[in-house]
């Protein structure tokens, strides 16, 4: 699978998503919930981390959602590559169902 800006693997067991750039809002509870559903059929034990963090620079200032997978233990290359597919179809069904406009905020 060919990695999209939605979302991406950064390093051998870590998997980012985008969330908020697509989005326009955190991912809620029940959401992170139904992707720990997806990938329990591809992997027993992971982490996800749903985040809102917040940069500061001389002339920036932004406010970053990030939903990370850290899958535990090895990963190869094809079993990345599904854990991608499942990220990708799980954040795409999100923004789809929900989408926060900037301009409604």
């Amino acid at each position: 699978m060919e990695e999209s800006l939605l979302v991406f693997a950064t390093g051998e067991n870590e998997i980012r998503i985008n969330f908020g750039v697509f989005a326009g809002r955190e991912a809620t509870s029940a959401e992170i919930e139904e992707l720990a559903r997806g990938l329990h059929e591809r992997i027993q034990r992971f982490a996800i981390v749903a985040e809102h963090r917040f940069e500061f620079g001389d002339d920036v200032e932004a406010s970053v959602r990030l939903v990370r997978v850290r899958p535990e233990g090895a990963v190869d290359d094809e079993l990345r590559g599904r854990l991608l597919e499942i990220c990708e179809r799980w954040a795409e069904s999100c923004v789809a169902e929900r989408r926060v406009e900037v301009a409604d905020l």
